[in-house]
């Protein structure tokens, strides 16, 4: 017997991708974090949420975020609690 396949699901399986985390320095020597990879309908809220979260600056174009400030060692936690599994969140 087949097991009944939702097309949703099979499609939300391969549009995953992975969610790059890392640090580089900006202007002046200042110090950004920079998260690739989430899906663009959901940049400009998962920008707002990780903003609150870290009491921090930011801006969010193109499928990339970009917050002030060195966040590397708590966003994996932020992002697993907003619904990401931390699978696919790689921290550099």
């Amino acid at each position: 017997m087949i097991k009944d396949l939702c097309a949703c699901e099979i499609l939300d399986k391969e549009e995953v991708r992975k969610i790059r985390v890392y640090v580089t320095k900006k202007k002046f020597r200042k110090l950004v974090t920079v998260i690739e990879g989430i899906d663009k309908n959901r940049v400009a809220e998962a920008a707002k949420s990780l903003k609150n979260a870290f009491a921090c600056g930011g801006s969010s174009k193109g499928g990339v975020i970009v917050l002030q400030g060195n966040h590397k060692r708590k966003v994996r936690e932020i992002l697993v609690r907003m619904g990401y599994p931390g699978e696919i969140i790689e921290v550099e």
